[in-house]
């Protein structure tokens, strides 16, 4: 991968190798850790922030926020006290692994945008929250932070700054939940991981009460290359294709030919993605619906597939980019035994902290089983459409019911006759 591809098109992945990743030598050869120097050595804390805000640079874990506009949240001065900078690789958004390849084929990239990102907010110490079945990921990543220890990016008056700052990997212990950024924090202190009121929001009292930014892995290795190249060149790299800028990880999974993830230019089309890049759909299959950004968003239809992949368009067609890692449906698979086994995760992996969620999800995989068996009732469907209210936004303490009920609402809209296929009909009717 990397012998094909420029860092001046594909910065992300261009150094990418995930049988044999760089080290910190052949890293800093490839022009890794120069935007390290440049920050530390040429740069205040505020002109970084500034910069990342200038880029436009948004959340790529999938709510898109932009991330200047975090950072600028977070108190600055000699009175601020102790920061942290929590990045979030908790990937377990089902359909989604862009992170994982970034972890696991440039590690140093991330210690360095971990490192660059601590500095911009004086923060005291990072950690890295891994998903704890990432296990070839923490062990390049922590062989990665030890190679930079050692040259002197981490640790006391780093490069001779008398900025100090260390880096540590968080093995998480396997909820879903964790992907949202407060239940994060409270399983990094040790706590169960239920999500927390906000406000106050992380940025002003996160990790043990302190001021706390949560990025996301492709996010933060987004932030060296623009303090290396600045915010001009970050903007063209989207070629006019979308006003948010930057280069995308997109990936497709499915019966496609060639599942897989690539950097491209954000706005790209669905299109191109699923048809260029993933070769199509395998031969003898059409497509169905697809969904644009992990399980948590709406389906969409074949006539959707000409729609730039950033995050207004998709939300104005009527979902979410999400993490932009394309999940097709094709026209031989059971619609309600998709949704069914999405639904099963998310009442598994719900954390209980709010009834809706904790009761109403399971209650909605039952539904649905009973529909997939031809048991269903009359009435089921509009109970499925209650669900989708009930357990919507600002009915539940956070996000995770509100996502889970996204692929279900768009499946009712788009799909109704087979969820009615699978109404039981009374016994004089299956007669005549």
């Amino acid at each position: 991968m990397s012998a094909r591809l420029s860092p001046e098109t594909h910065p992300l992945t261009a150094r990418i190798d995930l049988a044999a990743p760089l080290d910190r030598k052949g890293y800093e050869a490839a022009g890794g850790y120069r935007a390290l120097r440049k920050a530390v050595k040429e740069m205040a804390p505020g002109d970084i922030t500034k910069l990342v805000k200038d880029s436009n640079l948004r959340g790529r874990g999938g709510a898109g926020f932009p991330t200047g506009v975090k950072w600028g949240l977070v108190p600055m001065g000699p009175d601020a006290g102790r920061k942290y900078l929590v990045c979030n690789a908790d990937e377990m958004e089902p359909g989604t692994f862009k992170d994982r390849l970034l972890m696991e084929g440039d590690p140093h990239q991330l210690v360095e945008g971990m490192i660059v990102a601590g500095y911009a907010l004086q923060a005291t110490r990072g950690y890295i929250f891994l998903r704890g079945e990432y296990v070839l990921a923490a062990e390049r990543l922590n062989r990665a932070i030890a190679e930079a220890q050692a040259a002197g990016y981490l640790g006391k008056n780093i490069l001779g700054s008398p900025w100090s700052y260390e880096l540590f990997v968080h093995t998480g212990a396997g909820r879903y939940i964790c992907g949202e950024e407060t239940a994060l924090l409270n399983s990094l202190e040790g706590k169960r991981a239920n999500p927390r009121a906000k406000p106050p929001f992380p940025q002003i009292a996160g990790l043990w009460g302190r001021p706390t930014v949560v990025n996301n892995v492709e996010t933060l290795c987004n932030v060296p290359h623009i303090v290396q190249n600045g915010a001009a060149w970050f903007h063209g790299l989207s070629q006019g294709k979308s006003k948010d800028a930057g280069t995308k990880l997109y990936g497709v999974s499915g019966r496609v030919k060639r599942p897989g993830c690539w950097e491209l230019p954000f706005g790209a089309t669905a299109r191109e993605i699923v048809e260029e890049h993933a070769g199509g759909l395998q031969d003898g299959l059409k497509l169905k619906c697809w969904l644009p950004g992990g399980a948590s968003t709406d389906f969409l239809l074949p006539e959707h597939l000409d729609l730039a992949m950033d995050f207004d368009t998709i939300a104005k067609a009527g979902s979410r980019l999400g993490t932009g890692l394309i999940t097709v449906v094709d026209d031989r698979q059971n619609l309600l035994a998709v949704l069914r086994n999405l639904e099963e995760f998310f009442a598994r992996e719900s954390c209980g902290w709010c009834t809706p969620c904790r009761d109403g999800l399971p209650w909605t995989e039952k539904l649905l089983a009973a529909l997939m068996r031809g048991e269903g009732r009359p009435g089921d469907l509009e109970a499925l459409e209650q669900m989708t209210r009930f357990l919507g936004p600002g009915r539940t303490f956070c996000a995770h019911a509100p996502g889970a009920m996204e692929p279900l609402q768009s499946a009712l809209k788009y799909f109704r006759a087979e969820f009615e296929a699978g109404i039981a009909r009374p016994p004089a009717q299956a007669a005549a």
